[in-house]
């Protein structure tokens, strides 16, 4: 009995550790950022703000939230698989690095917005 139950304990940590690494392997390491692409994420943003690109577009639309993005999997080079999204009430705009010191920030590409159909979320309200 005694053998049962260090054997069922002894498969119980295999199998936790192997999801733990197949999650590292295939979605933590392609998908989330560290802490030190966190900051350059966040020095992007800040970028994208001071682009013309960005200047242009918020005097033509309400832009309601930037979000941050990071995809390793895409094949891209650094800094390029880094994006900035700019949500507002028309669609989303996707922003990039325009070279490799990432001097400045410039749109590549735009997708559907939910704020096209939807409200914003803020303020909560039931």
């Amino acid at each position: 009995m005694k053998g049962k139950i260090v054997l069922l304990l002894f498969i119980l940590s295999i199998g936790i550790n192997l999801f733990m690494l197949g999650r590292w392997l295939l979605v933590e390491q392609w998908f989330e950022a560290t802490d030190e692409e966190t900051i350059i994420l966040s020095e992007m943003v800040q970028k994208t703000v001071e682009s013309e690109d960005y200047k242009r577009l918020a005097e033509s639309e309400d832009v309601i939230a930037i979000n941050t993005d990071i995809n390793k999997a895409k094949g891209g080079v650094f800094p390029y698989y880094f994006n900035v999204s700019v949500r507002t009430d028309q669609q989303t705009y996707l922003f990039s690095c325009s070279d490799e010191e990432c001097s400045t920030m410039e749109e590549y590409g735009t997708t559907y917005s939910i704020y096209k159909d939807e409200s914003p979320r803020l303020p909560f309200s039931e």
